[in-house]
């Protein structure tokens, strides 16, 4: 899997958490960047990415997190 697809599948991801179909992420996409992103919504969002790409985060990755991109280097990295 490339890094294209990857981001393909995360916006396909995010689209479908936050119910906006606008959405495109890129590697400095953050939480301030989306309207309805707050913990509660992150909590949502973390579990629909592991489970579109079958991985688990570790707490310490899901909390240190800074950006999408470091979100996508996580799955480059474990996903399949």
């Amino acid at each position: 899997m490339n890094e294209k697809q990857v981001y393909d599948r995360l916006n396909e991801v995010f689209r479908d958490v936050f119910d906006d179909e606008d959405i495109t992420v890129n590697a400095d996409t953050t939480a301030d960047d989306i309207d309805d992103w707050d913990s509660m919504e992150h909590i949502n969002l973390v579990g629909a990415v592991e489970d579109e790409f079958g991985l688990r985060f570790k707490m310490g990755e899901v909390s240190g997190m800074k950006n999408v991109g470091e979100m996508v280097d996580i799955i480059m990295k474990r996903g399949r």
